[in-house]
């Protein structure tokens, strides 16, 4: 089956989306990362961290958004979220993978930078393919977005 290139960031942002909405559902283990390697992943990104370098709330927000791919590299003092790549099921010969900047303690969107890699599969291997500009901003969107949420939960019982 093949997508349009105007139909692979929709699936793309539709799959985000419906990763925030079922984030108590768990995780694809797609990837080349082992299950036992993700849990380690996970744990340590979600690990408190009382002096951490960047904003919490992007923090959480980053990784409740990405929640649906594997992790490769997380450091919540540095602010690196790099994912390993993704193959959804609807599109098994595409695959994507982020990488997610937060560069200030502070909760603005300026402070977070997201980039976004498709590959698509030719012949027996994977070749880079273009992604939409507007691909990664619609994740950066949906990232700040609940972060705002996250943040006014927390204000709200205080």
């Amino acid at each position: 089956m093949t997508f349009s290139r105007k139909r692979v960031p929709a699936l793309l942002i539709s799959s985000v989306m419906a990763s925030v909405l079922l984030t108590g559902c768990g995780t694809l283990g797609i990837g080349k990362s082992t299950k036992k390697a993700q849990s380690k992943a996970r744990a340590a990104a979600q690990a408190p961290a009382p002096n951490m370098g960047v904003n919490s709330y992007l923090w959480r927000a980053s990784l409740e958004t990405l929640n649906f791919m594997p992790l490769e590299q997380v450091d919540p003092f540095g602010g690196v979220i790099v994912t390993d790549w993704y193959a959804s099921a609807e599109a098994p010969n595409e695959r994507f993978k982020a990488n997610v900047y937060i560069l200030d303690t502070n909760l603005r969107a300026d402070a977070l930078k997201t980039s976004i890699f498709k590959q698509t599969r030719s012949g027996g291997g994977w070749t880079d393919a273009s992604v939409d500009a507007d691909t990664a901003r619609q994740i950066e969107n949906a990232i700040l977005t609940r972060a705002r949420q996250l943040y006014i939960a927390t204000v709200d019982n205080q």
